[in-house]
């Protein structure tokens, strides 16, 4: 699975869920409103930490959060850069978030520039009372002043010559997610 000399597996699928369901016992002992809850995951690794945090929250409360999908593509500062024929997903607010207060889910934080075109983006379908940001991977190295108020995993080794990824097969049926960090050439 992971190459030895350029891989190595930060997460693996067991360890990735006992991560999510930590973080989201973090959350739920948090929540004091939750009929103002929504949940809204960044494409596409945010979607799948966002679905699997839901259905865990779901279990464990006895209720089921709105949940919604952002997709940042046009929001995002360096947009000239990653080619003429982005990947757009969809986006998904069908909900009001006028006055509720959000969970906004993504997969690793890195320099925080995502996380600023997803507030940029959220902020075109209404005005949240409030925004809470849920990591599973915070790998450091932030070029913003943003920071998560729930993280999983913080990689404090991580070189801005890596990546860390979220690796999935199904992103309908996530079970089988890990956490990959690469070294760059």
């Amino acid at each position: 699975m992971a190459d030895a000399k350029n891989e190595e597996t930060l997460l693996t699928p067991a360890q990735s869920l006992a991560c999510i369901h930590d973080v989201a016992e973090r959350l739920r002992s948090d929540i004091v409103a939750p009929e103002k809850r929504v949940i809204v995951g960044i494409r596409r690794g945010g979607a799948v930490i966002a679905r699997l945090l839901r259905d865990h929250l779901a279990e464990r409360m006895d209720l089921t959060f709105p949940i919604g999908y952002l997709d940042i593509t046009f929001y995002r500062d360096d947009l000239d850069t990653i080619g003429p024929n982005p990947v757009v997903g969809a986006t998904d607010l069908s909900m009001d978030i006028d006055d509720k207060r959000i969970v906004l889910v993504d997969d690793v934080l890195f320099t925080g520039r995502t996380i600023r075109a997803a507030l940029n983006a959220l902020f075109d379908y209404g005005r949240p009372e409030i925004v809470d940001l849920l990591v599973l991977v915070d790998r450091g190295n932030r070029q913003l002043p943003i920071q998560p108020d729930y993280t999983g995993l913080r990689v404090k080794d991580a070189s801005v010559r890596e990546s860390i990824k979220l690796v999935y097969k199904d992103e309908e049926n996530p079970e089988d997610i890990s956490v990959v960090r690469r070294r760059l050439p």
